[in-house]
């Protein structure tokens, strides 16, 4: 193909990337992904257990948890009728759960059928243990005392108070309290309407975070207004989503936007004109244009994240474009741009093939959004490299650009660096042996840290107000619990049951202050049969406590034969299959699994839990059967340890292909061009170490990056293996000094991942810039004055 044809395919493919991205944002008017758990780590898992955390994630995420309050109930109930009617102007938003004494009514009338098997541990040993008299007694205080315990019917309908005694013990696995038609909670100073939500629209939508945190704001507005000592605490995955994508948003215009305004200065200090700035930039965006269309081709959707990592692919892009320019800013006027990229062509390749590997090593990760990351930029990177080799000698056919300033100061200093005299043997001796004293202790000083929270950094006002929630509603940990499985309902419960008698001591000595079952509301069929004979055995049998109470209310045998029969004969099994389907199991719906891959499950979660009592409660599930302690976080920081180690070793197959893949071309000398990036990751490592930086898998991942990028600097210099031009020293400058304009500002970014990933390649590509010379051959007499026009 000639080089008009080339040219001519090229713009097509730009102009239908035009109509494809004009299509995208103008009438598809995509919107970039924001759900954070895309950078969480796919395996392949246990189904019952990645299901288990899939379904405590699911129940909590699309929920809003809202505490109105003031220091009066009568200012906290009018500040919360405020803020509802705010909520009430969008249904379609988001829906506010209501309590009713309806309802009240319909949940109790449920347990009502099944008395005789809804009894507390407690009862149940008072059952065994206490004798006629102590259950006498009982039935009298609930008949003539006034401070009885709570009634949840007529005293007939549970003459020993055990139903109530139960229901009570279910209000305790939460401080919530209905009072006035609302949902109470107080703590010593204020007291708060809890006004519990669930959004209509995704929580991690662009929709939730346009509509949702706008109504939520007026909803306080209008709260503060109606008591203006209001307190209002929010909780819910859409305001730490949204927070997120805000930030994300300012990044990806901070770092885009520097990066170009760095490249445009740099650029016009190098070359003195404006059409050297316009095609690099050119290059720049037909990388990104394509990138997002092929990324939205395949993955049917793009993370802020992705658009976030893709604006640091700025500095890289620029190489191409940079390296072509700079030699034709010193090339003969009578070589012709097709000659001199035909000269420069293979040098070129393998800077894309060396940044395409090191991509590559990104796209290995178990992690969607990283591959996402991977992908944009190495398209990035290949339809850059495109426009450059198809475009740019159409764009400038012939003649030497012209020299700034920059151009000449900055190639005058490849003349003393490196200095003379580190060439010499005593010197180059003691200079590696003070290096290599630097590095041992830097990386001795290097501890590894894989926690999960590392990579998390919500704004304190969320982290406060979550803090206060948890606190005032006793809330149970949605990452931390104990998984329950069998081959059936009845082995699931039986083995809740056995996990629970375990647990209550540690609730007796404060190590948690409650736990979550589905066996606290259904108990299993074993425990409802035993307990029906404990009762039939101790307060219904002739002449027990019920005929003695009889006899002492004037009630005649009928009627304790009416009691008897209808607490133990006309009781049916209670089922959870039967619970799941009532409005009172609506709030502990996410408890049960059911029949995962053949196997049932169910979930025991914690309250008030403590880090510290993390090693008790994996013990506690140690010997039992089908029971396992789930740490989630430890979990996935486990994982994210794990690859740490996996990818150092991808990191160093890495360098072994790129060593072979200059070894075709540079035979012996490969060497010379892999040896300054290679020291820059093991100095940047040892940098780190010195900072105090714990050593996690952003990091790794910004080394293999920083392979791919810092081995193109090597390539120019080789390409030119003397001294007698230094335009490969002003393009390694140039790429260099945008590559860190780019990944210094991805270093000041807050996402800790990006930050991590940011600051080692900033130190990393300033290292290989100054340590690349380093590594050149030197002759004493092959330095060349620059060639001005």
């Amino acid at each position: 193909m000639n080089r008009k044809s080339l040219t001519l395919v090229w713009a097509l493919v730009v102009c239908l990337l035009l109509g494809h991205n004009a299509y995208l944002w103008l009438v598809k008017r995509i919107a970039p992904d924001t759900d954070i758990l895309a950078l969480l780590p796919l395996q392949e898992r246990d189904p019952v257990l990645q299901r288990s955390f899939a379904h405590m994630i699911e129940s909590a995420q699309q929920r809003v948890i809202v505490l109105v309050g003031a220091r009066g109930w009568n200012d906290a109930m009018r500040a919360a009728d405020a803020y509802t009617d705010v909520l009430k102007n969008e249904p379609d938003a988001i829906s506010l759960s209501q309590v009713t004494d309806q309802m009240q009514g319909d949940w109790l009338a449920q347990f009502r059928k099944h008395a005789a098997v809804l009894l507390t541990s407690a009862q149940e040993e008072q059952l065994r243990s206490q004798p006629p008299q102590f259950w006498l007694d009982t039935a009298r205080a609930g008949l003539y005392g006034m401070f009885s315990g709570p009634k949840v019917g007529a005293w007939q309908d549970d003459p020993f108070g055990l139903l109530g005694g139960w229901v009570q013990e279910r209000a305790r696995e939460t401080p919530v309290r209905p009072r006035d038609g609302r949902l109470a909670v107080s703590n010593a100073d204020r007291h708060y309407v809890l006004l519990p939500m669930m959004l209509n629209v995704p929580a991690f939508s662009m929709s939730a975070q346009e509509t949702v945190l706008p109504l939520l704001d007026h909803a306080a507005q209008a709260a503060r207004h109606a008591v203006p000592t209001a307190d209002i605490i929010a909780s819910g995955v859409v305001l730490h989503t949204a927070a997120a994508g805000e930030q994300a948003a300012r990044e990806v215009s901070l770092i885009g936007a520097g990066s170009l305004v760095g490249i445009a200065l740099l650029t016009w200090l190098a070359f003195r004109s404006i059409k050297p700035i316009g095609l690099v930039l050119l290059s720049i965006g037909i990388g990104c244009l394509g990138a997002l269309s092929i990324c939205w081709i395949l993955f049917g959707r793009i993370h802020l994240l992705t658009l976030v990592f893709g604006a640091s692919l700025i500095g890289v892009a620029q190489d191409y474009g940079i390296y072509f320019l700079c030699h034709r800013l010193n090339a003969d006027e009578r070589l012709d741009s097709v000659a001199l990229l035909r000269k420069l062509l293979p040098g070129l390749g393998l800077t894309l093939l060396a940044a395409v590997i090191g991509y590559a090593g990104l796209a290995l990760t178990p992690f969607p959004g990283l591959r996402q990351m991977a992908l944009f930029s190495a398209l990035g990177l290949i339809f850059a490299w495109l426009t450059v080799v198809c475009w740019f000698p159409s764009l400038i056919a012939g003649g030497r650009l012209r020299g700034g300033v920059l151009v000449m100061k900055y190639g005058a200093l490849l003349k003393s660096w490196p200095p003379r005299c580190a060439g010499h043997g005593k010197f180059l001796v003691a200079g590696l042996l003070l290096l290599g004293m630097l590095l041992a202790a830097g990386l001795s000083r290097l501890d590894a840290n894989d926690d999960i929270r590392q990579l998390q950094n919500p704004p304190r006002h969320l982290v406060e107000d979550q803090m206060k929630l948890n606190k005032l509603l006793d809330a149970a940990s949605p990452v931390q619990f104990f998984l329950v499985r069998g081959i059936s309902t009845e082995e699931v419960l039986q083995r809740e049951e056995a996990l629970k008698h375990r647990l209550d001591p540690l609730i007796a000595d404060g190590k948690i202050s409650g736990y979550q079952a589905m066996s606290n509301w259904v108990p299993s069929v074993r425990t409802q049969e035993e307990r029906k004979s404990l009762l039939e055995e101790k307060l219904y049998q002739p002449g027990g406590p019920l005929a003695k109470l009889a006899r002492e209310t004037g009630e005649d045998g009928a009627w304790v034969e009416r009691t008897r029969d209808r607490l133990l004969k006309t009781t049916g099994v209670l089922t959870v299959d039967d619970f799941l389907k009532t409005p009172a199991s609506e709030p502990w719906r996410h408890l049960w699994l059911g029949n995962v891959d053949g196997e049932v499950a169910g979930i025991v979660a914690l309250r008030g839990l403590h880090v510290t009592e993390f090693g008790t409660l994996k013990q506690v599930a140690r010997d039992l059967p089908g029971v396992q302690w789930v740490d989630k976080v430890d979990e996935i920081s486990s994982v994210l340890g794990r690859y740490r180690q996996y990818m150092m070793l991808v990191l160093l197959g890495a360098y072994a292909v790129v060593f072979l893949v200059l070894s075709l071309r540079y035979r012996f000398a490969a060497w010379r061009v892999l040896g300054p990036v290679a020291l820059a990751s093991i100095a940047t490592l040892a940098m780190l170490g010195f900072f105090g930086q714990d050593l996690q898998l952003f990091h790794v991942l910004a080394l293999m990056l920083l392979l791919g990028v810092g081995v193109d600097y090597g390539i120019f210099m080789q390409e030119h293996p003397g001294r007698d031009s230094t335009v490969p020293w002003l393009a390694v400058g140039l790429s260099a000094a945008n590559t860190i304009l780019s990944f210094g500002l991805l270093a000041l970014s807050h996402t800790p991942a990006l930050h991590a990933f940011g600051l080692t390649m900033l130190i990393g590509i300033l290292l290989v810039w100054i340590t690349v010379p380093c590594f050149g051959k030197r002759r004493a007499d092959d330095m060349q004055p620059w060639r001005q026009q």
